[in-house]
């Protein structure tokens, strides 16, 4: 397999948390970057098994999620956003984001996108608990797993320049090491 010339990034955390948006400016700041957005990937090519009614929310078939994704993951120089950070191979990552909210903005945010009390509840549950964080923390080394605060269009902003900078000294190290990390 060849060098990839540009990493791959997971953008993660508990719905409401910015991944979307973080990962759109990403792609806009830094040439050459693929946004994935699995919720929607998954809508468009019916990478699911379902709908679950409780959760409002597809049942995914997480093999064909990665198997429709692996040849962009091979290339390199995209830019996964999604609620997990369990779903996909430790191989893929170069760097994983996980953003976080304080619990009042992550409500008002949930709140505001109309989600069910049961639904809201359980992601503010989560974020308390970190639970993504931690998911991340084991499923991937810990050197290139990143908490980011999220709550701010201040943070937003300086998330992406982070990313954008650490982008840029991945591509700069990686022409003499395929395996370059650090940084942000």
């Amino acid at each position: 397999m060849e060098t990839r010339r540009l990493p791959n990034i997971l953008i993660t955390g508990t719905p409401g948390t910015g991944k979307s948006t973080t990962a759109h400016l990403l792609q806009e700041k830094v040439a050459g970057l693929t946004h994935i957005e699995i919720g929607k990937l998954v809508k468009e090519q019916h990478l699911h098994n379902g709908w679950d009614e409780e959760y409002q929310s597809y049942i995914l078939d997480e093999d064909r999620i990665c198997d429709a994704i692996e040849d962009q993951m091979d290339a390199g120089g995209v830019v996964v956003d999604y609620h997990g950070a369990d779903l996909f191979p430790e191989r893929w990552f170069d760097l994983v984001l996980v953003l976080r909210s304080d619990n009042s903005v992550l409500y008002q945010r949930l709140e505001n996108r109309g989600y069910a009390p049961r639904k809201l509840t359980e992601n503010v549950d989560a974020e308390i608990m970190q639970v993504v964080l931690d998911e991340a923390k084991e499923a991937y080394r810990e050197e290139i797993v990143v908490e980011l605060r999220s709550n701010t269009l201040e943070d937003l902003e300086s998330n992406v320049e982070r990313a954008a900078a650490w982008v840029q000294q991945w591509c700069h190290s990686s022409s003499s090491s395929p395996n370059a990390e650090g940084g942000l």
